[in-house]
Order: C-alpha cells, then structure tokens, then sequence
C-alpha cells in the first residue's frame, strides 16, 4: 500500500470523496456548533490547503481527512485560543481579515466507518505537524476530543484530563496517541463547541425523549445537556483538551 497525504487544494476530488467516506465519522449532533457549523464548508473553499487527505494511491481509497485552520499562538498557555469556537470566529470572520497566523490548529480527524485502529490518526498528526513545519510555524496545536469521555459525561474535563494509566501515558485514547507523538496536554476546556438548538432537533439528533426541563445525559455526549422547554431550548457545550506539538517535516508513512 503506498499511502499519501494531498491538500485539498492539491486534489479537490479527494477532498469529496474523504467527505463522503467520513459522513458518520462524528456524531450528528456533532455536526450543528452555532459557531462552526456556519464556517465548516468555508475551511475548503478560504484554506484549502490546509485540509488534508490520506489516500492509498495504488487503489484510490481514502483512508481518513484531517482539518486544520492558520491561528495566531505565541507558545505560553495564556496565549492559547480559549475554545474552537475562538479560533473558527478569529480564523474565518464574518467581517474583514483573520490576523496574520503564527501557528497551526488542529480541528478535526476523522476516519471511514470500518476503517479505524489502522494507524491512520497518527499519520495525519504527523502530516499536520509536517504542515505547520513546512509553513515555518513552530507549533501545531490541537483542541482534542477525547474518545472515552462520552464514557464519564459527569466527570468534569479537567479532571478526566489528568487520568492516566500505570504506565504514565494518559487514560484516553486519543490523548495517548498524542502523547506517544510528543503532545503536550495544556489546559482542559470546559466550553469549547457551543451547539444550540430547539428541543426538537435535539431530540432528533441525539435519538431520545427529553419530556421535561433539566440536565440530561445522551448518547455520544461528552457532557450534559440542558434542556429548557419553557423556552424551547436546548443547549450544550461540548468540552476540549488541548494539546501543543512541536512542528516537524514528515518522516514518511513507513
């Protein structure tokens, strides 16, 4: 298999295709951030090369797509963007210019249904770092998703962001392959992704009732979310960890 990263730039063809593979990659609920959700299909058309796609080039297969956006992070912790939302409104404004970036953000990963645990997460890591890199920015930095903390939605994130196993290495899987790459966990989020919406579409996106206003636990949450019927409401915040890597050139897919 020789397997390959390209832009969407580079082959836009395969970006649609990656798109189509990757549809059920997150949840649906997933999918509706009032503040990203508006600026997602902007990523492709204002920062094409920054979207990535590994593809297997001896059979056409995609095997994952990863999203990255230019921001500003000057490498202390008091100059990390606050959430994903921050660093989508900053990058993608609805009125002027974004700031000259001195950095590279991490936003998303996502691999084919039935596709997963075959190393490609680590390669598309390694290619954005190799992108920031190539961009003569120092750091890449990532607002992970931590694949096990749907698992503990009433843990608070950071707590959750400071488990670890025996061996040291952090509790949560994706933070694992981070941390094996050189990922540095900075801070927790609490409130990284906002996504509202009526009672309704909520209960459509996440497949149960909510017959009453309270907090709830939901399928794929990583978090509660509150549900307000008098005002026909429901409001969740999706929580982060981030995560620093220092930008290096690519070794190669081997």
């Amino acid at each position: 298999m020789t397997v390959r990263i390209v832009s969407a730039l580079a082959r836009p063809d395969l970006a649609d295709q990656a798109d189509e593979a990757t549809a059920g990659a997150f949840p649906e609920y997933n999918t509706h951030g009032d503040i990203a959700a508006p600026r997602w299909s902007r990523l492709y058309d204002e920062c094409p090369s920054y979207q990535l796609v590994l593809w297997d080039d001896a059979t056409g297969e995609v095997l994952g797509e990863a999203n990255t956006i230019p921001c500003r992070y000057d490498g202390t912790l008091q100059g990390l963007p606050r959430s994903i939302d921050e660093v989508l409104a900053t990058g993608l404004p609805e009125v002027g210019v974004a700031p000259e970036p001195t950095a590279l953000c991490a936003l998303a990963i996502a691999i084919p249904s039935g596709q997963e645990n075959r190393g490609q997460s680590r390669l598309l890591l390694e290619g954005m770092r190799a992108l920031a890199a190539g961009r003569g920015w120092a750091q890449l930095i990532a607002p992970v998703r931590p694949n096990w903390k749907a698992r503990y939605p009433l843990t608070p994130i950071q707590r959750y962001a400071t488990w670890t196993r025996p061996d040291g290495l952090p509790f949560d899987p994706w933070l694992r392959v981070h941390a094996r790459l050189g990922g540095r966990i900075l801070r927790a989020e609490p409130e990284s992704l906002r996504i509202s919406g009526t009672v309704q579409e909520w209960e459509g996106w996440v497949g149960m009732a909510f017959p009453e206003t309270g907090r709830y636990v939901f399928p794929e949450g990583l978090a509660l979310l509150h549900i307000d019927r008098e005002r026909d409401l429901g409001l969740y915040h999706e929580p982060n960890i981030w995560v620093a890597h220092d930008a290096e050139p690519a070794r190669g897919p081997g």
